[in-house]
Parts: structure tokens; C-alpha cells; sequence
């Protein structure tokens, strides 16, 4: 790479999970002059996959972002997006007296908790989406523990599995509940729900399937048909949305509010911006959408920065390719499940189980914080 590349140019990370810290490294890396800025909300670096072990009075440790970019040459900036100007390019965050300008930003804003799915979600129910309402979750359940209480999960998907099982083995006087439209794990191959089932009784989760909640109310689940399902305290599991910010500031978005990007992760709207993480509609060569997780957000990241390099260094990017191989869910600390799955997310026959599967899981938690904080290799992509 010539030392000019980039020269003069100002680029914008805005959000440091998993994606978007991991792009603003690379990039840092592998520029020689541009000014890389990355913004986030908290001065900390989110471990967004084990706030189910929060909620569940664990204490993960907190990894200070300035400690994560000392020596990246990266300036950090803490603060919360409150508008974006894509027509001026400039951003206006809420620590800054005046606007933060950029030639070229990259989107990784992630998503939130969508408690648009019931009446009285926003109201009565708590999440683990983010950091804050997985301690509020903690301190409830934490008091309700003492007195037997029965605590309703909402979504069958892995965070609402994880959460469940979290938190029936960390408090052993609650009664959790699991509410899931369809079989918790639908997505799992046989011998991966047949785990699940045993994981589920041995913990002693209640498991409602065919359960679509209408309503929370103080003290109980509405379910469809009218069927009250008891609970001094709701968790809200079922699905994510990202913030309405791009859409606001008038980016091409789909349905749900995410970036519509092109096969280098680049606005179709605004070439200058790129989504990365949750907040980008990316998709696979072969036209499927990736799915929401730090597994597609880490590559996705990694692969926007050597984008986003490449063309300042006057070159087009290779393409994107992109392969799933496992899916990991935490039962408790000490059981879990590995589902193997083909290149397209399909599950395959192979499944790992119990302790190690725990051990897997864990060893690929620290591995994901390791690479987002490292900005490692995106393998498949050629180097600019």
C-alpha cells in the first residue's frame, strides 16, 4: 500500500461492538494517513453475548475501549449519535459542542430489543438486549428469586433459550417459564432439540410451545385465544430492531430500518457510508440475508474495512465471500449445545453436547472479543 493512501480523508466508526470495532481497527491497520474516529455510547466494550450471564448475577469483565485502541492511533469518541447529516456528511453527537464531519463513515449502530411484538412489552417486560436492562433483570430477579417467583421468557430463539436456562440454574428458587411460538430451537437438527428438551427438564424450565403472547400485563402473559400464562416478572426475548437513524437521516433501508448495502457493504444510497453488524441488510453471494450475530458481524466488519481501504487506495474490493460452520448455545455454565451447519445455515446431523460444548462456547465468546478487538485476518479476502 503507497503511504498516500487515504491521505487528508477523515473516517467514522460509529458504534464499537463486535462489527464496528473490528472495522475501525482494520482500517486504523491498514491506513497510513487517514484520521480514523470511532464513537460509541459507552465507554466500554459490550460483550453483547454473555448479558444473559449478567442477568444472571455473573460478572463478565469490562473492557475499556480506550484501552482497546491505545497505540491504534484510533481517537475515541464517547458520546451518543443524536442525528446524522448525510447530505453535509456530519454527525451530531451529545459530548460535542459542534458537529463531527467525515469523508467516509461506517454504520454499526446495532440493533435493540423490538418490544413493538405485544401490548405491554415497553411497560412490563424486561430484555437482555443491552447492558442496562440486563442488570435491571438481574436486581429483579435477584429479589424475586427469595420469595419462589415465576419468571415468563418470551422467544424461543438462542437469546431467549440462553436466558432461560441462565437463569433457572443461577436461581434455583425461580420458576421459569419458556414462551415460544414454535419448539425452542426449531432451527437445531433433531439430536440438537433433543438436548435441548433434556436441558430444559433437568433445569426444571417449563416449556409452552404454540405459545403467541397477545399481552404483558403486571403478573402475567396474555397468550393468544385468551390463555393467561402467571408471572411475577417477564423477560422479552422475542427479536430485534435497529435505531431509527439511518432511515431518519434519509439512507435506503428495508423493511425493518437496516442499511440496504451492495455486495461491499456500501450504501446504495450513499457510497460513502458503509453498514456494518445489525444494522446492515447484508447478504450472501447467493442472495441470502445474513442473519444477526457476531459471527456475520465480525467477517462482514473485516471485510468493509478492506473494502472501504481498497478504494482508497484507488482499487475496487474483491468480493465478499462468507460461510457459516457452527451455531453455539449456552445451557448454564457447564452444558451447551454446538450445532455444525452447512455454508448456507442449514443443521447438520453433527452436534456437540454438554461440558463440551460449554467449553467450546466459551473459548469462542473470548475468541470473538479477541478478533473484534485485534481486527484478525479476514481470511477469504485478498490484501490491498
Amino acid at each position: 500500500m503507497k503511504s498516500e493512501t487515504g491521505q487528508g480523508q477523515h473516517i467514522v466508526v460509529v458504534g464499537a461492538g463486535y462489527a464496528g470495532l473490528a472495522t475501525a481497527g482494520r482500517v486504523a491497520r491498514r491506513t497510513r494517513s487517514a484520521r480514523v474516529t470511532l464513537v460509541n455510547a459507552s465507554p466500554h466494550f459490550v460483550e453483547r453475548v454473555r448479558l444473559h450471564q449478567v442477568a444472571a448475577n455473573q460478572r463478565p469483565r469490562e473492557h475499556a475501549l480506550a484501552d482497546l485502541v491505545r497505540g491504534t492511533g484510533i481517537q475515541l469518541v464517547v458520546g451518543r449519535v443524536t442525528a446524522l447529516d448525510a447530505g453535509r456528511r456530519e454527525l451530531w453527537v451529545d459530548t460535542l459542542g459542534e458537529p463531527l464531519g467525515y469523508d467516509a463513515l461506517v454504520y454499526a449502530l446495532g440493533s435493540v430489543a423490538d418490544t413493538s411484538g405485544a401490548a405491554g412489552v415497553a411497560e412490563h417486560a424486561y430484555t437482555v438486549a443491552g447492558v442496562d436492562g440486563a442488570r435491571a433483570l438481574r436486581d429483579r430477579a435477584g429479589a424475586l428469586a427469595a420469595d419462589g417467583g415465576a419468571v415468563a421468557v418470551v422467544g424461543g430463539g438462542l437469546t431467549g433459550i440462553e436466558t432461560a436456562t441462565e437463569l433457572a440454574e443461577t436461581y434455583s428458587g425461580l420458576r421459569v417459564r419458556l414462551l415460544s411460538g414454535t419448539e425452542p430451537g426449531a432451527d437445531l437438527s433433531p439430536r440438537g432439540r433433543a438436548h435441548l428438551r433434556r436441558a430444559f427438564g433437568r433445569l426444571g424450565v417449563e416449556v409452552h410451545a404454540d405459545a403467541a403472547v397477545e399481552e404483558v400485563t403486571e403478573g402475567k402473559v396474555v397468550l393468544t385465544g385468551g390463555r393467561a400464562v402467571a408471572a411475577d416478572l417477564t423477560v422479552w426475548a422475542a427479536g430485534f430492531t435497529v435505531p431509527a437513524l439511518a432511515a431518519e437521516a434519509g439512507l435506503a433501508v428495508d423493511g425493518s430500518g437496516r442499511i440496504v448495502v451492495d455486495g461491499t457493504m456500501r450504501s446504495v444510497s450513499h457510497p460513502e457510508v458503509y453498514a456494518v453488524g445489525d444494522s446492515a441488510a447484508a447478504h450472501r453471494p447467493d442472495g441470502r440475508e445474513l442473519r444477526m450475530s457476531c459471527a456475520t458481524g465480525l467477517p462482514v466488519g473485516q471485510y468493509a474495512a478492506d473494502a472501504l481501504v481498497a478504494r482508497l487506495a484507488g482499487r475496487e474490493p474483491g468480493p465478499f465471500r462468507f460461510r457459516y460452520l457452527i451455531r453455539c448455545i449456552s445451557l448454564g455454565r457447564h452444558d451447551g449445545v454446538i450445532q455444525f451447519v452447512d455454508p448456507a445455515d442449514r443443521p447438520h446431523r453433527t452436534v456437540l453436547t454438554g461440558g463440551t460444548a460449554a467449553r467450546v462456547k466459551e473459548a469462542v465468546v473470548r475468541g470473538a472479543r479477541m478478533t473484534a478487538a485485534r481486527s484478525g485476518p479476514y481470511l477469504p479476502a485478498r490484501r490491498y
